[in-house]
């Protein structure tokens, strides 16, 4: 252990990130195409377009993790349907999950410098980094709940202690 975080706790969260991601879009299925586009006024206008943000904010810090800089997010335009979202979010998952498995304790230690789309250079502690995407990640999903209840839709929990009553294992 590096004394900040564990290898087996960052998979723990990012396991519980992945749990909670396939309940939100098991949710948003039911959704007609006129609902899944519709604006409804938040940090992105509809269900899509922040669906598509997470996706895309997802692989952003992966690529930057793997030592490359992308200068724009991936367009909400790519993910016109719900279906477009999950299969371009499995992949990614799947890209994420192998570049997991590759990590060593020492590894979220080491610092990993980038460019951000205004050109800036920031750099951070690789575990720094992962926390950001999955507190983000978080925060998102907790506006895609709004968002269904705006359209009359329960949307699920995901609450993390939840998750492991309900049987989540790491």
């Amino acid at each position: 252990m590096t004394g900040t975080m564990s290898l087996s706790l960052m998979n723990e969260l990012f396991n519980y990130n992945y749990w909670a991601r396939d309940r939100v879009l098991q949710a948003c299925a039911p959704l007609t195409e006129e609902q899944f586009l519709r604006p409804l006024g938040s940090s992105f206008p509809s269900i899509r377009d922040t669906l598509a943000h997470l996706v895309a904010v997802e692989w952003l810090w992966l690529e930057r993790w793997r030592g490359r800089s992308p200068r724009s997010l991936l367009s909400s335009e790519e993910f016109p349907t719900l279906a477009a979202v999950s299969e371009r979010w499995r992949v990614l998952e799947s890209e994420m999950r192998t570049y997991l498995a590759t990590l060593s304790e020492e590894a979220l230690e080491r610092t990993v410098p980038y460019v951000n789309p205004k050109g800036e250079t920031w750099t951070y502690n690789l575990w720094r980094m992962m926390v950001h995407l999955l507190n983000h990640q978080s925060y998102h999903r907790g506006q895609v709940a709004t968002l269904l209840r705006q359209l009359g839709i329960q949307p699920p929990q995901v609450d993390f202690l939840l998750a492991h009553d309900m049987g989540f294992r790491p």
